[in-house]
């Protein structure tokens, strides 16, 4: 089972802002005058690096495990569904026409399934998943 939360460091810099770095994402940082604004912003951040291996047509990194200097940044929702669907995809090696004629589907809407910025329902994505052998599941964490 993949996951999609993601290892992060923070660390105060000399002018006294909070730097997020993503050990599996080493393109994607951000900061926060604060802790609590960095950590907020490392949400935004991580959600914008996996958007954009998908617009880029780029593997999507998995996660590694956390050490003990680092937090866990945890990929929302939607955007882990859009990623797990993104995944399958290359990994079954389909262009996005022969994922729309999977599904029967008009090629307008099987890109739009696999458009970061666009907001699929997530039954749509898991029915999609579904179509390719694989299985959607949302957890919680504490």
């Amino acid at each position: 089972m993949k996951n999609f939360i993601y290892p992060a460091k923070i660390e105060a810099d000399e002018d006294g802002f909070f730097l997020v770095t993503f050990r599996d994402l080493p393109f994607a940082a951000t900061d926060g005058k604060t802790h609590q604004e960095a950590l907020e912003a490392a949400t935004d951040c991580l959600e914008e690096a996996i958007a954009m291996c998908i617009d880029d047509g780029l593997m999507v990194p998995l996660p590694s495990r956390q050490r003990k200097d680092e937090i866990c940044i945890v990929l929302p929702a939607l955007m882990a569904a859009k990623a797990a669907l993104y995944i399958t995809i290359r990994k079954k090696g389909l262009t996005k026409a022969a994922f729309a004629r999977l599904l029967n589907v008009n090629e307008k809407e099987g890109r739009r399934l696999l458009d970061p910025h666009h907001k699929t329902k997530i039954p749509r994505i898991n029915e999609a998943l579904s179509a390719l052998g694989n299985k959607l599941v949302i957890g919680m964490l504490k």
